[in-house]
Parts: structure tokens; sequence; C-alpha cells
């Protein structure tokens, strides 16, 4: 059964105005609150790839859908099932948050659910595995492939259109990288309005998108241990890499003294922003806060679990630059004006 009235829930979300210190005084910017739409930033990109794989026929009336998530996409992707008529599996990991899980169970998801990471790949790559197993067992069901479907991109122009409504001018983007999915589609949409727009990718420590060694990652929804086709290297001006303790100093600030706050994406956007906004002075910057808070209550808000992790003190107010992203494997906020597809070892200097 389908409820296509819920697509009048997506998107339309609003923008506000950031000045608080996170953590020096800054000139303020832009933040764009996407987790105020039920289904969060990600349904989307999951209404897209849903709708675009109906009109060519890969995905029948009432097949389901699988896919792997660390699960932002996954409310996504139970928010366009629900509206287009499709069950959906979603192969997680046993770090998925217990509320996470209880939510996407409630939304009428069955989760398949890895105990152990993959020894290179990590998490990210046993949850892939396991996902080629369930596939197996459905006929008919379709998998989205989030990280190499274009229609993850093409999902964010409403979101580029609704910016370019919202805000006369935007000189500077900051956008986290995950997929690359909504970095791709905002540049896309964003620079046919303003051409000069410059854009910073924020990753985390241990991410390999950007050409840094795959480590173990604290921080969920940013950050790959496989290289995405939907990121769009060349639209980057430039890189930040951030690790856990300046992501949740970040959102604790928010919450004190913003009130709209998030998980490990929308910190580690905000503390890039208000560092552009404090050392770029009249530059108009804007930044997509793509989660909200409620699935980090036992972690990013959770005094013990941060005290457990190392993650509460004194946390750099800056970046340190690197010449490119193989000069060194970074451990702490990193900048690095040099983006290429490391891939291609290619290097195109910004």
């Amino acid at each position: 059964m389908s409820a296509p009235q819920l697509l009048n829930l997506l998107g339309h979300t609003p923008l506000i105005y950031v000045d608080a210190p996170l953590p020096h005084p800054h000139g303020g910017f832009w933040a764009k609150v996407e987790s105020a739409a039920p289904g969060g930033m990600k349904a989307r990109a999951a209404v897209a790839m849903l709708a675009g794989a109906r009109r060519r026929g890969e995905l029948r009336d009432g097949a389901p859908v699988v896919e792997s998530t660390s699960g932002t996409l996954g409310i996504g992707l139970v928010f366009a099932g629900q509206a287009l008529g499709h069950p959906v599996v979603l192969v997680v990991d046993r770090e998925l948050e217990p509320s996470m899980r209880a939510l996407l169970r409630a939304y009428g998801a069955r989760l398949e659910v890895v105990d152990r990471p993959h020894p290179t790949g990590g998490w990210q790559q046993a949850r892939r595995e396991r996902l080629t197993q369930v596939l197996a067992t459905l006929p008919g069901a379709y998998w989205p492939d989030q990280y190499h479907n274009p229609d993850n991109v093409a999902g964010y122009a409403s979101l580029g259109d609704e910016i370019a409504a919202q805000v006369d001018a935007v000189d500077v983007l900051v956008c986290s990288v995950g997929t690359g999915g909504h970095s791709a589609g905002l540049a896309r949409t964003l620079r046919r309005h303003w051409p000069q727009l410059r854009m910073i990718g924020v990753d985390t420590i241990g991410s390999t998108i950007f050409g840094q060694p795959a480590r173990r990652r604290v921080m969920r929804g940013l950050g790959s241990s496989i290289y995405p086709d939907n990121v769009d290297y060349p639209a980057f001006d430039e890189v930040h890499w951030l690790g856990p303790a300046e992501a949740v100093d970040t959102c604790r600030r928010l919450a004190r003294t913003a009130f709209v706050t998030g998980g490990w994406s929308t910190g580690a956007v905000a503390r890039v922003a208000a560092w552009v906004a404090r050392t770029q002075p009249d530059t108009r910057v804007l930044a997509v806060f793509p989660d909200g808070p409620h699935r980090y209550l036992d972690s990013i808000f959770d005094d013990g679990w941060c005290v457990r992790h190392g993650l509460l003190g004194p946390t750099p107010g800056h970046p340190v630059e690197i010449p490119h992203p193989g000069a060194v494997e970074v451990t702490r906020w990193s900048r690095c004006r040099v983006v290429g597809d490391p891939l291609r070892h290619e290097r195109v200097p910004a």
C-alpha cells in the first residue's frame, strides 16, 4: 500500500542564522536545517532513487528495497517506501544506536544486523557483503546503491532550489561528505545561481574519500571506507577532516547557545562554517545541517559515553594545513586546498 500524500512533507526546511561562538566568536553563517523535515535530508535522495528506478522499470510495484545504512538513509528509505508502496530491508551493524534500530523497526523496516566488521573494509564493507546475501534471497528486490547512484545526486536539486529562494547569495558552501550526493547536487544547482560559489567538503579522520588511509571511525554519517562514484571531486575547493572531539564540542555548544543542533555531520560542518566566517570577514557562508540530535542522546550528548571515548576537554579552534591529501595521516582537524580523486592519482589545485 502506498501513501503518496507523504511526498507533500518532503523538504521545505527552514534556514537559520548561527552566530554562537564555535568555539570562538565569528561573523555568523546560514544553516539549512534538514532535520526539520520528516524523513530528514536523505528522504530527498531516497525518493529520487526509488522514483527513478520505478520509471526505468528496475523497481516493480510492491517490490522490496534493500540497502546498507548507518542510519540516516534508512529513515529516508522507510519514508520513501511508505510513500511509494515498497517494503524496506536495511542492512545495519551492531554499532547502530538501539534507539535508531527501534525507530526503523517502528516505521516497518526489516533489519539485518551485521555482528562484526570486515577485516579491511570495516563495518561498511561487512554490511555490503551481507546486502549481497540478502538480495540473493529476494527475487525482484531493488538495491539503490546510494554511493554510486546518480539519482542520489539529482535528489538534492530541490535542496539547492530552496536555498536559492531563501538567501540573496552564498559565497562559500560547507557540506559534509559521505555518499557524495548532497554536495554534488548542491554544487550543480547553486552554481547556476552563483557561478563563483566555493565549496568546502567536510570529512572525518579515518575516511578514505579524499585520499587518507582507512581507519576505524567513531563518527557516523560522514566519511567512507570506499570511494563513492557520486563524489564530485572537481566541485570542491578544499577539504577539512575533523575528529569526533571537535564535533562533540560543537554540537554541545550549538545546543546550549543556538538551540538547533544535531549529530556528527552537523557538528563538523558547523565547526568549519564558523571558522570560515571568522577568518574570512564579509564572506556569506552557508552550511547544511543534515540531522538532528535525537539519535545521539546516548553518545554525543551523554557525558559518560564521551568520557569513555576521550571526547571531552579542549579542542582545536582552527585547522592545521597540509599541502596535499597524501602528505601526512591527519589525526586532528586539518585542511587541504588540493583536492583530487585518489583513485585517479590526480591532485587538482583549488
